[in-house]
């Protein structure tokens, strides 16, 4: 198990990131919260990580807090829920508002995340609220992260409709909202609309 790597931070996106270490080049996977964290190119830096193992392939995942790859590990283990799926949940919500909505019930908050249905979201609060209560894990007020995620259900339906298929609709906003966090509908249209069209 890799637990962490310190080192030269080489590349980043919103959803990737390259560091190498004693010479060699180590790519992760990573949620726009983490990605938000990141120091500039070329600056040293420590990342958190969980090597996701299959059958054909190894992949790494980085986190920039120790909460988070909690969580991570946490949503992983929800049937139904895969890597990429606790990524994008990790993108779309940071993880002490993730922690109220899963233990307060609140459906709403979940399904507002792209990529995250209705049955999904009560899986997710059903085998998680329990353990969630005993974590403690500062928490984001529920009414603010509601207009957050409001504003980005709201701003990626937009790319929907304009035509864009799920998956660019998807990288586009994880890259807007990474961008720009507390952006409203529009902004996030607009950002996402410049990474879309790349």
């Amino acid at each position: 198990m890799i637990a962490y790597l310190i080192g030269t931070l080489t590349d980043k996106s919103p959803t990737e990131v390259t560091m190498e270490v004693g010479g060699i080049g180590f790519s992760a996977s990573i949620s726009a919260n983490t990605y938000a964290e990141l120091p500039e190119l070329n600056q040293t830096v420590k990342l958190l990580t969980y090597l996701y193992v299959r059958d054909d392939a190894f992949q790494l995942y980085g986190f920039a807090r120790e909460e988070e790859r909690t969580i991570f590990k946490l949503l992983i283990s929800v049937g139904g829920v895969g890597p990429k799926m606790a990524q994008t949940i990790l993108s779309g919500m940071d993880v002490g508002a993730l922690r109220e909505a899963i233990i307060g019930n609140h459906l709403a908050a979940l399904t507002r995340i792209s990529g995250v249905g209705r049955k999904t979201a009560e899986r997710i609060i059903l085998e998680l609220r329990d353990k969630l209560t005993k974590l403690d894990l500062k928490p984001t007020p529920i009414g603010v992260q509601s207009d957050l995620q409001q504003a980005r259900s709201d701003a990626y339906s937009a790319l929907l409709a304009l035509g864009f298929a799920k998956p660019v609709a998807e990288k586009a906003m994880r890259a807007a909202i990474a961008e720009a966090p507390n952006a409203k509908t529009d902004e996030l249209v607009r950002l996402a609309l410049k990474y879309a069209q790349k």
